[in-house]
């Protein structure tokens, strides 16, 4: 038998650091992990258990805006949105229909239907629970995604970091209601850096401000976007981003900022 070889650790709090350094964020870095079996997750030390029913949302800002380790199985959340999108849930054809979103936010039952089919979704049945934790405790090493909140101006810096080396294009998608579904959903079910533009619920319920945007991905993504970070800082290309003047000759400027060295 071959033997299996053990996750890849992180320095999570150096990363951690090292991002409030870069983009000084106001929100706690996040982990998520999911769990095959209940027992794993109910073994991470000083984890929490909710005694109410929460939506997804308030979950990862107990972990986010609190600073909570807190487990949860598809019993503690409050209908079966929440629950398929991470995978504690099925995604049957009774979810899949969206009955229950026409006249509320959607004008047909065809159109609640394509929201459903458009959502990202962790496949059922590889997972029975899901902790979430802040990066900085290492309860969660290596956490299967990181979640970081960031303003426009905070998260096109952190994008440019993903792309100094390896450039590729990213390409997301909105799909409106349901956006854990554009980031946590889509970074889980894929592997890749996910950023999504938080929804009402994730606003009302999870306490999301207004200027803050989501982006989720696997460490070693972050780790990415930092060293990429670091690289732009040295070329003067860092946060914050000072103006520099609508009226202003431009050509000093821009030839710092895009001039060959």
């Amino acid at each position: 038998m071959q033997q299996q070889m053990p996750p890849e650790q992180f320095d999570l709090a150096g990363m951690v650091a090292d991002l409030n350094a870069l983009l000084r964020l106001k929100t706690t870095v996040t982990g998520i992990k999911m769990f095959a079996r209940v027992e794993d997750m109910e073994a991470i030390p000083k984890i929490r258990r909710p005694s109410a029913i929460h939506t997804t949302d308030q979950i990862i800002s107990m972990a986010s805006r609190l600073g909570w380790t807190v487990g949860i199985t598809g019993d503690d959340l409050v209908g079966a949105q929440c629950r398929a999108v991470i995978g504690l849930g099925p995604q049957d054809e009774k979810w899949l229909a969206g009955e229950n979103y026409v006249g509320v936010w959607h004008g047909t039952l065809e159109d609640a239907r394509k929201r459903q089919e458009a959502l990202d979704v962790v496949p059922y049945g590889q997972y029975q629970a899901m902790a979430v934790s802040p990066l900085t405790s290492g309860r969660l090493n290596p956490p299967d995604i990181c979640l970081v909140y960031a303003t426009p101006g905070q998260m096109i810096i952190l994008i440019n970091g993903l792309q100094y080396v390896g450039y590729k294009k990213f390409e997301w998608g909105v799909v409106g209601e349901t956006a854990c579904a554009d980031s946590w959903g889509r970074a889980l079910k894929s592997g890749e850096p996910s950023l999504s533009l938080p929804c009402f619920a994730e606003r009302r319920y999870g306490g999301v401000p207004d200027e803050e945007m989501l982006m989720a991905l696997p460490p070693a993504y972050l780790a990415k976007a930092i060293a990429g970070m670091k690289q732009l800082a040295k070329n003067g290309l860092r946060y914050p981003i000072a103006p520099y003047g609508i009226q202003a000759d431009v050509r000093a400027g821009m030839g710092v900022s895009y001039g060959k060295k």
